[in-house]
């Protein structure tokens, strides 16, 4: 059994936005988990600084008050 996994390319555009996308696929994967990492680690900071009573928006926003 043999499978075919040829696709007809329009412009070497296409075939390069393909190239890309498979070389790239497991960098994209860590920034993905890199950026939700980071919003999680925010979110526990914020929650951090309600509870020490700080404003949610920081020092600088208290002093525009």
């Amino acid at each position: 059994m043999r499978v075919d996994f040829r696709m007809e390319l329009r412009s070497v555009g296409t075939a390069l936005r393909l190239a890309e996308s498979v070389l790239l696929a497991g960098g994209q994967r860590q920034a993905r988990r890199n950026a939700w990492a980071a919003v999680c680690e925010n979110r526990r900071h914020a929650a951090a600084r309600e509870l020490d009573g700080e404003p949610v928006g920081g020092p600088a926003k208290a002093a525009r008050r």
